[in-house]
């Protein structure tokens, strides 16, 4: 499996700048969701931190639409539902994203069907239920909702404000609030001053301008919330309410749109910057490759090996190398150790599957001849070597002809230099007992792993909790 990085040079970070980049983490850990880019780990080393988050790989969402050969209004309330499902599961969270925008919403792949993914959890704070505050001038400019501007308390409605914005261009291609000066740019959306004009407008199904009203609702409190989108009918019956004519003008309108992104980001980086007014700015576009190729060298001293991505964009992080979006990276990073933590959980899964199906050949290979134990079976007491465990092969494990299926969860695993690890995790294991009822137990194991000669091999297990091995 691949993965892409986000990679921090930490060495000049401010002590803010390092709050921040562990709340990111944090926030990231709690979501866990098809519609969201996943982070699979978080690792320091001397100088850097990597954020490891799925590789997705179909660019982004606006650009894929453009290259379609046929784009209806069913399409676009299709990519909002996938949209709002990502929005209503981190603010089941308590978690506020504040920079929803097209830049942010990715493809997992180049398939057909691939699943929509919000990236970028670099500006989402933690929020008290429905509680409002004032967390900071945060943002794009262009999906800012107006008691942002207007300085008051915030929560959750901004992310439905912003969903209201990415709507608006969905079906037409161009946004619902726009200027080249952002001071009427803010008083526009501070007044909520945006229509739907002919005849572009003329097309669209009553139900999709009711829900973009619903969204752009000045009050947030009156502000339609990501769960009541979800059951509006232009969402839930969108195969019934949603007209399936070609939208050709907005395809047409939203490749103008992001060619106008796209040049912007790269001619005026500091007019596309996020907005964090109360923290000092993460970073800003850069299109010099020359600063990835150095970046990808100094990486590659810090033990890292890297594959080259499609897009040429690079990033700085208070004048050091870092990643804005995943797809813009120059390059993509697949660090050394977290290929060694995949291979501990891969090496300790196939020794509890050599336990389950009773086959001690395989058990013996993967594990150290004085091997060291206490378990549960051993009372307390430290047992060396494999004939205590050969006893159970032989006598239960390799004559139980019922099935056992056994989950790993939560595995953490600690890197002891290059040639040692542990790994800590909950067993759960699934059995059938003598009277044919299914039977569950649950133990917390702990494994010491030393490479030796290129092979993993475990030297050292303790158990708690019930017996490893169902005896029923």
């Amino acid at each position: 499996q691949e993965y892409a990085a986000k990679i921090i040079n930490t060495k000049k970070l401010s002590a803010r700048d390092h709050q921040k980049l562990e709340r990111e983490a944090r926030i990231c850990r709690l979501l866990k969701h098809p519609n969201i880019v996943r982070l699979h780990d978080s690792i320091s080393e001397e100088g850097f931190h990597y954020l490891i988050f799925d590789l997705v790989t179909g660019g982004e969402l606006f650009e894929d639409i453009v290259a379609r050969e046929y784009y209806s209004e069913a399409d676009a309330s299709q990519c909002i539902h996938q949209i709002l499902e990502s929005v209503n599961h981190i603010h089941q969270h308590d978690i506020v994203h504040r920079d929803l925008k097209p830049e942010n919403l990715l493809l997992a792949s180049k398939c057909k069907s691939a699943a929509v993914k919000l990236a970028d959890f670099g500006l989402a704070i933690e929020v008290q239920g429905e509680q409002q505050a004032w967390f900071g001038f945060a943002g794009t400019p262009g999906y800012l909702s107006p008691e942002v501007l207007r300085k008051d308390p915030y929560g959750k409605p901004v992310d439905i404000w912003a969903c209201g914005v990415i709507l608006y261009i969905l079906l037409v291609g161009y946004p619902p609030f726009w200027d080249e000066d952002q001071h009427k740019l803010y008083q526009q959306i501070k007044a909520g001053a945006y229509d739907f004009p002919s005849p572009e407008w003329d097309t669209v199904t009553p139900e999709a301008k009711n829900l973009i009203n619903q969204m752009l609702t000045i009050n947030p409190a009156k502000r339609i919330t990501a769960p009541e989108a979800l059951k509006h009918p232009w969402v839930c019956q969108r195969s019934t309410v949603a007209s399936m004519m070609h939208r050709q003008e907005t395809v047409e309108c939203l490749r103008k749109f992001n060619a106008r992104r796209k040049l912007k980001v790269s001619l005026f980086p500091e007019c596309s910057e996020v907005l964090e007014r109360n923290t000092p700015v993460i970073g800003r576009q850069s299109t010099a490759p020359a600063a990835a190729a150095s970046a990808a060298a100094g990486l590659a001293e810090q033990g890292m090996w890297c594959q080259k991505a499609p897009s040429k964009a690079a990033c700085t992080l208070n004048g050091h190398f870092a990643e804005q979006h995943l797809m813009f990276l120059s390059y993509v990073f697949f660090p050394k150790t977290l290929a060694r933590k995949q291979d501990i959980i891969k090496i300790t899964e196939q020794l509890i599957e050599a336990i389950n199906n009773g086959d001690f050949e395989a058990y013996t290979k993967i594990c150290d001849p004085g091997l060291t134990s206490f378990e549960p079976e051993a009372l307390g007491n430290l047992v060396e070597g494999m004939d205590f465990h050969k006893f159970y092969f032989e006598n239960l494990l390799s004559k139980n002809s019922k099935p056992i299926h056994t989950t790993i969860l939560n595995p953490h695993v600690h890197l002891i230099g290059e040639d040692a690890a542990c790994i800590a995790y909950i067993r759960l294991t699934q059995y059938i007992d003598s009277q044919g009822r299914p039977r569950t137990t649950q133990s917390e194991e702990t494994r010491v792993w030393h490479r030796r000669e290129g092979k993993w091999q475990n030297v050292h297990f303790h158990c708690s909790g019930a017996p490893a091995a169902p005896l029923q």
